[in-house]
């Protein structure tokens, strides 16, 4: 049974991008998750053990996060790796990073960059 679980819209305050006002003064972002799975044990169960700890998926986010990247398709590369690596029984990932109010010389309330594999 192929089955999914999402975090939606998890905030975190973050010093990624090229110029290095952003380094010096960061600025909020939004991270969307969702991961595929066989969840077929844990609806019989009831049990943590036979799931995906989407506890664990956060932080997973919030370290990631929190290691600078010029590029946001690298650090949502290195959350994708790492939520991977944490979970062999995951079959697909999609990973969406957005910067919020990007200064990028206009009214743009975001940028994203989404990436699923």
């Amino acid at each position: 049974m192929k089955s999914s679980i999402s975090l939606h819209d998890i905030r975190v305050y973050a010093y990624h991008g090229c110029l290095e006002q952003e380094a010096q003064i960061g600025s909020w972002y939004r991270v969307d998750l969702t991961v595929w799975a066989d969840l077929g044990a844990s609806i019989k169960s009831d049990r943590l053990a036979d799931t995906i700890d989407y506890v664990r998926l956060n932080q997973i986010v919030k370290d990631q996060m929190a290691i600078r990247s010029e590029l946001l398709e690298h650090v949502a590369g290195r959350i994708l790796q790492t939520i991977k690596a944490d979970f062999q029984e995951i079959t697909s990932v999609e990973v969406e990073v957005a910067k919020i109010n990007p200064p990028i010389g206009g009214d743009v309330a975001q940028v994203s960059v989404k990436i699923i594999d």
